[in-house]
């Protein structure tokens, strides 16, 4: 049986170019885990930057990095993938490594934007390649990818903890080594996939055709705004629990691992159905009420005793991690699918700038809903939501009707 055919990828993909794509993957993904759970320490404990200069190097390099996904995406498109990718895994390491010669604000403003604009790159840069290799169960793998994806963080964030406990120079220059050389061993093994040809463009196709698609467009922000839901069990709910709970804190650790195991689980079972834009208009309606609920219940717990709230903490927890698996293996498909072929890394650089926004966003709005509002708060972004969910088809529907015999 070819391996395209194989209903399934199981718990490792079978040997071949999907298997080295996520090791790759894998490995990139814990030196995002480390860089992204002690690089702040490592700017203000051993660089000697203060906190207000780390917060606005690193939102400047954020709002950066978002105007790249289009610009790279088109690059991967019409010079290949494979190579765009292994520019930016590049990119990446060297930039990473320069972390250590900062310690100035203006040089770690340098380096740090340069470190995210790769960053940014290699999201667009790897949606033609993931395209161009997940064969025919492209949904499951696609959902594979995101699940490793989150393992490998959470390995990467257990790493950095130690890091963060030992609290030395030493500690924190071992941080960013290891951090670089995730990303330069990712290279490395992604050196040995075959190489993907460009799709060849449509003669009547435009030069930025994702920026002139008014309903992928609009696809792209309602995704935006359900994605905010990402940010409601790492930043809401830890605050959440500290201000409101009688809950132990401990119960912050405990969520997160329960959210990460779920989707480790279940993240490919969820995408099972999301094979097709109809598909994921469904999954994203489905997630519309389970975040609502799962919200609600956590608000519920808001003053109760130990218990209790913890109780319905922790069910409230699976409840929006099910929607949570249902918006995520939507997303995944939609990005892909409403894209033309030719123009992948374009539309996969307009989808992650859409979320790039929403997560730039999410701390402020959620302080607001859910901290500043408190239960009411919890239950209107809930609505908002479901609301999202309900549109997402129509617009769905929309973008495909476009679509029809346009060559884009």
């Amino acid at each position: 049986m070819d391996s395209d055919d194989k209903p399934g990828i199981g718990l490792v993909p079978e040997r071949g170019p999907r298997r080295t794509l996520a090791i790759a993957f894998f490995v990139s993904m814990v030196g995002n885990g480390l860089y992204l759970t002690g690089a702040a320490l490592f700017f203000t404990r051993s660089a000697g930057l203060s906190v207000s200069q780390v917060g606005l190097g690193m939102g400047a390099a954020s709002l950066a990095g978002l105007l790249a996904g289009v610009p790279a995406g088109r690059l991967a498109d019409r010079r290949g993938p494979k190579e765009t990718y292994l520019v930016t895994l590049a990119v990446q390491a060297a930039g990473v490594a320069a972390l250590l010669s900062v310690h100035t604000f203006w040089r770690f403003l340098a380096v740090i934007c340069v470190a995210q604009l790769a960053n940014s790159a290699s999201l667009a840069a790897r949606g033609p390649l993931v395209r161009g290799l997940a064969g025919k169960h492209s949904a499951a793998y696609r959902s594979y990818l995101r699940a490793a994806g989150n393992l490998a963080g959470s390995c990467g964030a257990l790493a950095a903890g130690v890091v963060v406990q030992l609290d030395t120079r030493a500690a924190y220059t071992a941080l960013i080594l290891g951090t670089a050389l995730t990303f330069a061993l990712a290279a490395v093994v992604l050196g040995r996939l075959p190489r993907l040809a460009p799709v060849p463009v449509p003669p009547t196709a435009g030069r930025w055709t994702a920026l002139r698609d008014g309903p992928f467009m609009t696809v792209t922000l309602l995704d935006s705004v359900m994605s905010i839901q990402g940010q409601v069990l790492v930043f809401a709910l830890p605050l959440w629990i500290v201000a409101h709970h009688e809950a132990p804190r401990w119960l912050v650790g405990v969520c997160a691992v329960l959210n990460t195991l779920i989707v480790v689980a279940l993240q490919v079972r969820a995408s099972r159905g999301v094979d097709s834009s109809a598909g994921a208009s469904r999954a994203v309606r489905r997630s519309g009420p389970a975040f609502l609920l799962g919200m609600a219940v956590i608000a519920a717990a808001g003053g109760l005793p130990a218990a209790p709230a913890t109780a319905l903490v922790l069910t409230g927890v699976v409840v929006h991690t099910v929607g949570e698996l249902w918006h995520e293996a939507a997303s995944l498909e939609l990005g892909f699918a409403l894209a033309p072929e030719h123009a992948q890394g374009q539309y996969s650089g307009l989808f992650g700038m859409g979320r790039g926004f929403a997560n730039a966003l999410a701390p402020s709005l959620l302080s607001l809903f859910c901290l500043g509002w408190g239960a009411p708060g919890w239950l209107t972004l809930g609505g908002i939501f479901v609301t999202v969910g309900l549109v997402m088809p129509y617009a769905v529907r929309w973008a495909e009707r476009t679509r029809a015999g346009d060559p884009r």
